[in-house]
């Protein structure tokens, strides 16, 4: 009887150490699931059928901000290519030897430690993060309100709203663009991004 109960205590410990490390196994699985990239960023349809959580999340934060899903979508793409561990390339010591990063901007949607802070201070979104596509494009929808009230953007010009993601309100105000040429191709290019994408949504509506 007692070698009995001892095998049965050790078939318990057993099954639980397996139970364990499946958990984990699953848990892994559905982590990398979550953050990877959709395999075709170029169509929203895709990307969508993809990470159809995505789709509630962008709807949620069109609705919250009023900003369109495919604009907001457009700057996601040009800042990460939806990597949600996106980061600026580092410098180069005597061009060569990898040095600090260009800036402090990390995930989706690419923003600022700082301006990090700002967010979640204004909205009350404690615990967000800039890996998360949830409170990326949510950031994004309130940033473009912001650029809404105070630089008078409409929320459905993806060109100008771009412009002021990158150079903050102030800078666009400032028409500090004007000297980066570079940036007004980008700028172009995340317009033409977000009329693709709204001649996309439709057709997978």
């Amino acid at each position: 009887m007692i070698r009995y109960r001892i095998q049965k205590e050790k078939l318990k410990t057993f099954v639980s150490i397996i139970v364990f490390f499946l958990l984990i196994y699953l848990w892994i699985s559905i982590s990398s699931c979550a953050h990877k990239t959709p395999s075709n960023p170029d169509n929203i349809c895709t990307i969508f059928d993809d990470k159809w959580r995505w789709h509630k999340h962008a709807k949620k934060s069109q609705k919250k901000w009023g900003t369109p899903i495919h604009v907001q979508m457009a700057i996601l793409k040009q800042e990460s290519g939806f990597r949600y561990d996106a980061k600026p390339a580092r410098k180069k010591l005597l061009g060569l030897i990898p040095w600090k990063r260009k800036s402090s901007a990390y995930g989706y949607a690419q923003v600022l430690n700082a301006t990090w802070k700002e967010y979640i201070k204004a909205t009350g979104n404690n615990g967000a993060d800039r890996d998360s596509f949830k409170d990326a494009i949510d950031f994004v929808g309130w940033y473009t309100n912001q650029s809404y009230k105070k630089a008078k953007i409409s929320k459905w010009d993806a060109y100008n709203q771009y412009l002021a993601y990158h150079e903050g309100q102030a800078g666009y105000l400032n028409k500090s663009f004007n000297k980066k040429k570079w940036l007004l191709k980008v700028a172009k290019k995340v317009n033409a991004n977000s009329k693709i994408f709204a001649q996309q949504i439709k057709s997978c509506q």
